[in-house]
């Protein structure tokens, strides 16, 4: 059964969050890249050794919205708490293709109200 790309990208944060690399690194594309107000079109490696090991410093992670646009893009929306008590949410504009991710766009917001 193919997965449909909301379900891939639900999947993904679930491995994130339970850390399951393994299963992970198979939804990324290996010409998988990440840019946020921190990283700058990093790649796949680096985006496994920078971002997904810091699910560590969460509380809890809530995935709020995952919708499908139009163009095929997902976007989601979720919102964290960091150990420290620090709230916030974020979203991400999703570019999959034969049931990969192959691009994240992550936009910081500051906490939710």
């Amino acid at each position: 059964m193919t997965m449909t790309h909301t379900d891939v990208v639900r999947a993904c944060f679930t491995c994130y969050i339970t850390q399951d690399r393994e299963t992970a690194e198979k939804l990324y594309a290996e010409d998988f890249t990440l840019t946020s107000p921190q990283d700058d079109h990093i790649d796949r490696t680096a985006f496994f050794e920078r971002c997904f090991p810091t699910a560590a410093a969460l509380r809890s992670h809530e995935l709020l919205e995952v919708v499908p646009t139009e163009s095929g893009e997902v976007i989601a929306l979720y919102e964290y708490e960091k150990l420290s008590g620090e709230r916030h949410r974020n979203a991400e504009v999703i570019t999959l293709r034969d049931g990969q991710l192959t691009e994240v766009q992550v936009f910081f917001g500051g906490p939710p109200r």
